[in-house]
């Protein structure tokens, strides 16, 4: 069989792969997309659902939103409760008028699925990638359900476990820790909608309470880290949420749990995102907790930085070698290193808010019962601090709605929330 031939091979049609796809095919490239799981799988799989006001903003500008700007919820305030006070953070108005979309990341998917096959675009569903292998000249080879496919260039959209990743020399490792902490997540059904973010900073632990549909709601309980899910059952889960989010008669009541499981929180940058033709974008370049809602984001920002790096090789060399495993010296090898450098940089300033934002939410672990409060009244006055109009609150709410735009200088200093206390982990394991 004669093998099959692209410029750029795309593993993973998450919503990374698949804004990629879209821009490159539409900057002329030819493009093949390979996909594990089948379009009914992908298209199902409940995940994040809340989006940056400057990712829809691009999105818009690329005719990929109309059906999110039309059914997606506008949402530019969240709760905080510590101490039995609620905190409401305007974070639309103190950013200037950013506010995020609330739109399912499965109905993104299918959105840009549609999209994609509309403008002439297949993608290889089913069909997982085996192992990444390099020819002679260094250009990648796939090895497909489909065959074998070979390609002038490689992009792992797929995790930091996927094929292309896994061709690395050191598998793309780099920097990672492990929160003392996991989190219970909950899709349940609700009675009315979920009208505003809510986090709870409670001496039982963290509780989170999201928006996703009208009639559904994403719910999380912190739980000791490696927590097993069998010890709990549906009225533990609904009476800790009541408890921890200080659930009112106004609030939505969670009814049938649709979705259960426990995220085992944890933190990781790859050490480099080129080698060679292999490049890495989204959750194969990064892992982020929950915290913050950054992690599909900051997958689409990459991308849009990739195609536009890719771009600029092709147009250097016309996907042709590029004179060796590191890309060679010329315009597009440039172009590539570019986009390394700034995304890389831009993963660590994610993980500085996601990581300050768990500090926030949460005790440190271990902390003896009679040292919590202390601890509750250092974040309360930092919550309330976020919340009064200033610099800090300014700089908060720009980087958690992801104000500016996207390929355009990220974040400025004055735009990047740096926490300015940071608690001490205390040791030990003292239960709460």
């Amino acid at each position: 069989m004669t093998p099959r031939t692209t410029t750029v091979a795309i593993v993973g049609a998450g919503p990374a792969g698949l804004v990629l796809a879209h821009l490159l095919r539409r900057a002329g490239v030819d493009v093949a997309v390979h996909e594990r799981l089948s379009r009914a799988e992908l298209e199902g799989a409940a995940r994040a659902g809340v989006l940056e006001h400057r990712v829809v903003e691009h999105l818009r500008g690329l005719g990929l939103a109309d059906r999110l700007v039309a059914a997606g919820e506008r949402h530019g305030r969240c709760e905080i409760t510590c101490l039995g006070e609620k905190v409401t953070v305007d974070y639309g108005a103190l950013s200037g008028g950013a506010r995020h979309w609330v739109y399912p990341q499965q109905l993104l998917v299918r959105d840009l699925v549609d999209a994609y096959e509309a403008d002439g675009g297949t993608i290889a569903f089913s069909s997982p990638v085996a192992a990444v292998a390099a020819d002679g000249a260094g250009r990648p080879v796939l090895d497909t359900a489909r065959g074998e496919l070979r390609a002038a260039w490689a992009v792992g959209c797929e995790g930091a476990h996927g094929p292309v990743a896994a061709a690395f020399p050191d598998r793309a490792g780099g920097p990672a820790r492990r929160y003392p902490y996991d989190w219970l997540t909950v899709l349940a059904r609700i009675d009315r909608p979920v009208g505003t973010i809510r986090y709870a900073v409670h001496a039982d632990g963290f509780a989170g309470m999201m928006p996703r549909t009208a009639e559904v709601g994403r719910f999380y309980l912190e739980v000791p880290a490696g927590e097993r899910l069998d010890g709990w059952d549906a009225d533990r889960i609904r009476a800790g949420l009541a408890h921890r989010l200080q659930l009112d008669g106004a609030d939505p009541v969670p009814g049938e749990l649709l979705e259960t499981g426990v995220l085992r929180m944890r933190g990781r940058v790859a050490g480099r995102l080129r080698h060679g033709r292999l490049l890495l974008a989204g959750d194969a370049a990064h892992t982020v907790t929950p915290s913050g809602g950054k992690g599909l984001n900051s997958a689409v920002a990459d991308v849009v930085d990739l195609a536009g790096a890719l771009s600029a090789a092709l147009g250097g060399d016309g996907g042709g070698d590029d004179g060796g495993d590191d890309g060679g010296g010329g315009d597009d090898g440039a172009a590539l290193d570019g986009y390394q450098e700034r995304r890389l940089a831009a993963a660590w300033r994610t993980q500085e808010f996601s990581d300050g934002l768990l500090d926030l939410l949460h005790l440190p672990a271990g902390l003896p019962p009679e040292q919590r409060e202390f601890a509750l009244r250092l974040r309360l006055e930092r919550i309330r601090r976020i919340a009064r109009p200033g610099p800090e609150a300014a700089a908060f709410a720009r980087a958690y709605a992801g104000a500016g735009e996207l390929g355009a200088g990220e974040a400025r200093a004055e735009e990047v929330w740096a926490p300015a206390q940071r608690t001490t982990v205390a040791t030990g394991a003292t239960p709460r």
